[in-house]
Protein backbone atom coordinates (compact mmCIF):
# COMPACT_ATOMS: atom_id res chain seq x y z
CA UNK A 1 0.00 0.00 0.00
CA UNK A 2 1.53 3.11 -0.62
CA UNK A 3 1.89 5.75 1.24
CA UNK A 4 2.28 2.94 4.56
CA UNK A 5 5.99 1.60 5.26
CA UNK A 6 6.36 -0.96 7.87
CA UNK A 7 9.61 -0.78 10.60
CA UNK A 8 11.01 -4.10 11.59
CA UNK A 9 13.17 -5.49 13.64
CA UNK A 10 16.80 -7.24 13.39
CA UNK A 11 14.54 -10.87 12.29
CA UNK A 12 12.12 -8.94 10.45
CA UNK A 13 9.46 -8.38 12.47
CA UNK A 14 6.86 -6.19 12.27
CA UNK A 15 7.03 -3.37 15.43
CA UNK A 16 5.69 -0.51 13.80
CA UNK A 17 4.54 1.53 10.95
CA UNK A 18 4.52 4.88 9.15
CA UNK A 19 1.53 6.23 7.62
CA UNK A 20 1.80 9.04 5.20
CA UNK A 21 -1.42 11.08 7.10
CA UNK A 22 -1.21 13.59 3.40
CA UNK A 23 -2.93 9.83 2.07
CA UNK A 24 -4.65 8.28 4.32
CA UNK A 25 -5.77 10.96 7.09
CA UNK A 26 -9.27 9.23 7.11
CA UNK A 27 -7.55 5.44 7.89
CA UNK A 28 -5.27 6.63 10.86
CA UNK A 29 -8.68 8.95 12.15
CA UNK A 30 -10.96 6.16 12.28
CA UNK A 31 -8.14 3.56 13.45
CA UNK A 32 -7.23 6.08 16.07
CA UNK A 33 -10.83 6.42 17.16
CA UNK A 34 -10.94 2.76 17.90
CA UNK A 35 -7.99 2.94 20.08
CA UNK A 36 -9.32 5.22 22.17
CA UNK A 37 -13.09 3.29 22.15
CA UNK A 38 -11.13 0.26 23.56
CA UNK A 39 -9.19 2.22 25.97
CA UNK A 40 -12.32 3.60 28.25
CA UNK A 41 -14.37 0.79 27.18
CA UNK A 42 -14.36 -0.08 31.50
CA UNK A 43 -14.72 3.66 32.47
CA UNK A 44 -17.73 3.94 34.26
CA UNK A 45 -20.93 5.44 32.55
CA UNK A 46 -23.97 7.62 32.22
CA UNK A 47 -26.69 7.51 30.47
CA UNK A 48 -28.24 10.08 27.95
CA UNK A 49 -30.82 10.47 29.83
CA UNK A 50 -28.96 10.89 33.11
CA UNK A 51 -26.61 13.47 31.30
CA UNK A 52 -29.49 15.71 30.03
CA UNK A 53 -31.74 15.74 33.57
CA UNK A 54 -28.30 16.95 35.42
CA UNK A 55 -27.52 19.46 32.63
CA UNK A 56 -31.47 20.61 32.94
CA UNK A 57 -31.19 21.04 36.64
CA UNK A 58 -28.00 23.28 36.60
CA UNK A 59 -28.39 26.12 37.71
CA UNK A 60 -24.50 26.95 35.98
CA UNK A 61 -22.61 28.51 38.29
CA UNK A 62 -19.04 27.73 38.51
CA UNK A 63 -19.15 26.82 42.35
CA UNK A 64 -21.79 24.46 41.81
CA UNK A 65 -19.49 21.90 39.82
CA UNK A 66 -23.04 20.49 38.32
CA UNK A 67 -21.56 18.90 35.25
Amino acid sequence: MKGVKFVVDEEGKKKAVLIDLKKHRELWEDFYDTLRVKEREDEPRESFEAVKEKILNCDCSPSKGCI
